[in-house]
């Protein structure tokens, strides 16, 4: 496997920042630097945050299906917003304990589930019956 190098961290901190609602440049970006994708931001404190987990907790599902088709990780806390049932479910019979597991910014998943509105809703009852 060859060494890429490191990419610019004030890069990726734009990248993950825009994600929470600015489309525009996230596709800017993203076109810019493909592997961006997946980066990570380390915001302090164990608190780290992809793109995806930017727009997962803010609802945002343009920017986390656009990143999904652009190769983003699927992670649970997307899913729970895009209103992914049968994944939060395999995830949570797998794992039961990851429902307390704490999100980008300490963010749980039932909020993530709520961020995604209706699309959302089976997710969230699913979630209430735990």
């Amino acid at each position: 496997m060859e060494n890429k190098p490191a990419l610019d961290l004030k890069l990726v901190e734009e990248f993950v920042g825009v994600a929470h609602g600015n489309f525009a440049r996230v596709k800017e970006l993203l076109e810019q630097e493909p592997a961006l994708v997946n980066a990570t931001w380390d915001w302090g404190g164990g608190d780290f945050e992809t793109a995806l987990g930017a727009a997962a907790h803010m609802g945002n599902k343009p920017i986390a299906n656009f990143l999904l088709e652009h190769g983003a990780r699927l992670d649970i806390f997307a899913a729970a917003m895009l209103g992914k049932l049968a994944v939060v479910k395999a995830a949570l019979e797998a794992y039961p304990d990851a429902v307390n597991t704490p999100g980008p910014h300490g963010i749980p998943l039932y909020v993530h589930a709520e961020a995604g509105g209706a699309d959302a809703k089976a997710v969230v009852e699913y979630l209430d019956s735990l």
